[in-house]
């Protein structure tokens, strides 16, 4: 290749460019430093010259310059980068996933992208390229709780078969506890949301005590009866299905519970033996997410606990339910202020969702 400077003759249009580009203020430092390589190397100037002007290397200087000549003004574009593609073998490939799926690398629990590349003697970007390939990830963990209830199918079908065709002049009710909510305070204000800036907390709080809330969802209505106490055993859990009971005067109540042991103790069964209309249908074992009231609960986890902040305990249940808003329904015996209308519609939106995509019970 010959070292001996491209020549550059511009015409008058291309000169008027190259200096508006110069003045632009919305050019980038690239493309002002390139037109100003074109517009010095029109004045006859060499490329070293040019490079101390322009504060770049001689080379550059040259290729832009080449680019110029032989593309004029589009060749000054940034090209994008060109890759070579990242070459393995098939051995490389099943190589890689069968130690992904069934080794560990030593003193370790996973495979980082590093550990599993020295492994497995391959470059770190295809190690990248087939794990992705693959829908591999073994950095993520997920978790899962299989039912060891004998009477898993026997359950499961009572309590859809509730859902989905509830008996006649009947009430299916989803009843649950979320507990240890804890009242959590910040030590100093958080931060507020500006552009560019995501809203802020500090990292240390304050413990202000917890509660428990107890909540009973009507499945049919999608409204919520709900109180907090200060513990969750047998006699507070009937003490909340007293006001639920209240609420449905005459009425045949299906109540859906968990296992826990405050569902199942001895006053529990004495007083379902005074409560005639009243029926439970107990979920299967490490199946409470067949409660639709855990809906309700998982909104009001996102919506109010995450990131609230609670000066005391006392006044968790004030915030969680703004007087301002709307009611969807509050039972006799239940306290604290209404709930808003807006968790009747995400109730009323997973609860039909849930329901079409659930099996018709036999």
């Amino acid at each position: 290749m010959s070292k001996r400077a491209v020549p550059i003759t511009l015409t008058d249009e291309e000169r008027i460019t190259l200096r508006r580009t110069l003045k632009a203020v919305t050019a980038t430092q690239r493309e002002v430093w390139r037109a100003r390589v074109i517009l010095l190397s029109a004045e006859g100037k060499d490329n070293q010259v040019i490079a101390q002007e322009v504060g770049r290397s001689a080379k550059s200087v040259a290729l832009w310059r080449r680019r110029f000549a032989t593309e004029r003004l589009p060749g000054l574009d940034t090209r994008p980068k060109t890759r070579t593609p990242i070459k393995y073998t098939p051995d490389d490939r099943r190589r890689v996933i069968e130690l992904a799926c069934s080794e560990t690398p030593e003193a370790e629990t996973h495979w980082s992208v590093r550990t599993l590349a020295r492994a497995a003697g391959v470059g770190r970007e295809t190690v990248r390229t087939v794990l992705r390939e693959a829908g591999l990830q073994p950095h993520r963990l997920g978790t899962f709780s299989r039912s060891t209830d004998p009477e898993f199918r026997e359950k499961l079908l009572d309590v859809v078969g509730l859902y989905t065709d509830p008996p006649d002049n009947a009430v299916v009710l989803c009843v649950d506890e979320k507990t240890q909510v804890q009242a959590l305070d910040r030590t100093q204000p958080m931060l507020p949301m500006r552009p560019d800036q995501i809203a802020r907390r500090t990292h240390d709080y304050k413990r202000n005590g917890t509660t428990q809330l107890f909540a009973a969802l009507d499945v049919a209505a999608g409204q919520v009866q709900a109180t907090c106490q200060n513990r969750h055993r047998s006699e507070d859990f009937l003490r909340f299905l007293d006001g639920v009971v209240t609420r449905y005067p005459d009425t045949d109540l299906h109540v859906v519970l968990d296992n826990v042991s405050s569902h199942k103790s001895a006053v529990v069964r004495q007083w379902l033996t005074r409560h005639s209309l009243v029926s439970f249908h107990y979920t299967p074992t490490y199946s409470s997410w067949l409660n639709l009231v855990e809906i309700f609960f998982n909104l009001v986890q996102s919506k109010v606990i995450t990131r609230g902040t609670f000066p005391s305990k006392r006044t968790w249940w004030p915030n969680c339910w703004p007087s301002s808003t709307s009611s969807i329904g509050r039972g006799s015996g239940s306290t604290g202020p209404k709930p808003p209308t807006r968790y009747y519609w995400h109730l009323n939106t997973c609860r039909d969702t849930s329901l079409n995509s659930m099996p018709a019970s036999s």
